[in-house]
């Protein structure tokens, strides 16, 4: 694969030095960069990895200059039929065709493993799952999350948890991973009840002012707020109000990141425009300010019988030796933000998500609710007693993950399965995908079929380990216990307390904005139960 043109381009540039006006040089010499960038960021980068893969059996649809298949992916979203902003009455859970098009189109071209080009990066389509499950299980810190995405996620997460690689990834999960064991996640069913309760409340407001029967909700702005208020008592304790601020900034920095996409990015030809990207700078450093200004606040309360989620991790990191004193700020502003945007975030979309088909279906609040009848008091100790809320939020994270995707990039050649993955490469697995497929969930894959988790994950497919809504392996979510309980908390208290359906207004849009959310949100018809 060398090139043996570059010493007759050498020759030739001289040659016309000689015959041609020196006026031509400025001309001569941008053709011969031109050439030679060409040479080597195209030919020698994405072609030489492609040519790997081809050796190997695997191809995928042909890539043009510098913008790969960016041009082609989207002509496909934009000729694709459009499935979203569907009424209540004809909800489809089956997104992937509209929101993502070309996956499902070069699927059946080339079959569950492919290859395409965002300009001179090349990416690998993993949909095959056994393959899925070698990647996700790898110990190896050579395959780490792609570089070029968490570039551009940097102002909202920092190099924290959720974006770091190789050892500082591996030290950052050691100081963080125990504290969120599910020993501590229940020492935290307490707050989340606080919170959930200051919810309901506010519903009950709603009810008794529209004439105390029934009242209109859109429940994702509420849900948000009840998971940064949950999110801000574990990190912060008593300063949790602080935390309001932040994840209204987080959100916003999430939309104005949003609005430049992830998937169609063309790592070497990527830029911001100047106003955009002084506002991504501005909400960083506000963030960052505020953090820590929460933090330093904590350390001034005088009241500190408990310790709170970030205190805990800040100590395990000094403990720990491989944090200093200088580095602690950095430390853990940043996984502060991890743990805001994963905690808050996807809980509350997740959350959303169980209610649409929580009132889609009614007889699984019934089911529900006449579990937590036979349970008695919600506390600690009754969460793992949650038999039939457990199905339901099993199903609608099969049906509706949050995370769309599990991305991984090759930062050495790195060998999954019968494939060498070269170096450079990033691989990306279609989760919503994996999730649907008929050979391994059943012909009524994508249907709302709680009862298929009754004897846990295993029994519920063929192959376990492509259920990964938190991910699997080293890279599993440390958040996962974390979120689960809160959901088994919310989703059980507010059918303990009402009856709902899905409203007319109620449009099914799933959106892709960093994670799959309700596009339109999800307004649903509350009525009160009555209480014995």
């Amino acid at each position: 694969m060398k090139s043996t043109t570059t010493p007759f381009l050498i020759i030739s540039l001289v040659i016309l030095l000689v015959v041609f006006p020196m006026r031509f040089l400025f001309i001569i010499l941008i053709i011969g960069v031109f050439y030679m960038l060409f040479n080597t960021l195209w030919l020698k980068s994405s072609e030489r990895l492609r040519w790997k893969l081809k050796k190997q059996g695997i191809y995928g649809p042909k890539p043009s200059f510098l913008y790969g298949n960016v041009a082609e992916m989207q002509k496909i979203q934009a000729s694709s039929p459009n499935n979203n902003n569907v009424y209540a009455e004809c909800v489809a859970h089956d997104y992937t065709s509209s929101l993502f098009p070309y996956f499902e189109q070069w699927r059946k071209i080339y079959g569950p493993v492919f290859t395409y080009s965002t300009g001179n990066k090349l990416h690998l389509y993993v949909n095959q799952p056994e393959l899925v499950k070698e990647m996700n299980q790898s110990n190896s810190l050579d395959l780490g999350k792609p570089s070029y995405v968490t570039k551009r996620l940097a102002p909202m997460l920092g190099n924290g948890i959720l974006r770091s690689n190789g050892h500082i990834w591996a030290m950052q999960r050691k100081i963080v991973a125990p504290e969120f064991f599910m020993d501590k996640v229940k020492g935290m069913v307490s707050l989340m009840l606080q919170s959930a309760e200051l919810l309901t409340m506010k519903w009950d407001e709603r009810i008794e002012g529209e004439g105390g029967k029934m009242a209109e909700i859109s429940v994702v702005e509420d849900l948000r707020s009840l998971s940064a208020d949950v999110i801000s008592r574990a990190c912060f304790g008593s300063c949790y109000f602080k935390g309001k601020n932040i994840f209204s900034k987080l959100r916003t920095l999430q939309k104005v990141i949003s609005n430049t996409s992830i998937l169609f990015g063309s790592p070497a030809l990527r830029f911001l425009p100047n106003r955009q990207q002084k506002e991504i700078e501005k909400l960083e450093k506000e963030i960052e300010s505020l953090i820590w200004e929460a933090v330093k606040e904590r350390e001034r309360d005088q009241c500190l019988e408990t310790q709170d989620l970030l205190h805990s991790i800040l100590e395990g990191a000094i403990n720990d030796g491989n944090v200093g004193e200088n580095s602690s700020r950095k430390f853990i502003v940043d996984n502060c933000k991890n743990i805001y945007f994963a905690g808050h975030e996807s809980t509350a979309v997740a959350a959303s998500w169980c209610l649409m088909l929580l009132a889609l279906h009614p007889e699984w609040q019934s089911r529900i609710r006449e579990e937590m009848t036979q349970i008695g008091v919600l506390d600690a100790d009754s969460v793992s007693k949650m038999k039939m809320v457990t199905m339901v939020i099993q199903e609608v994270m099969r049906l509706y993950p949050p995370a769309a995707f599990v991305s991984r990039e090759a930062l050495q050649d790195t060998q999954i399965g019968h494939i060498v993955v070269p170096k450079g490469v990033c691989l990306w697995t279609l989760i919503p995908t994996l999730h649907r497929d008929p050979d391994i969930w059943g012909r009524d894959a994508n249907e709302f079929k709680p009862e298929r988790f009754q004897n846990g994950v295993s029994g519920a497919c063929k192959l376990p380990q492509v259920y990964i809504p938190f991910g699997l392996g080293p890279r599993l979510c440390l958040g996962r216990n974390f979120a689960m309980v809160q959901l088994k908390v919310v989703i059980s208290l507010i059918i303990s307390k009402f009856r709902f359906s899905l409203s007319p207004k109620y449009k099914h849009s799933p959106a892709y904005r960093m994670i799959v959310e309700p596009g339109q949100g999800v307004h649903i018809l509350v009525e009160r139960l009555k209480q014995c």
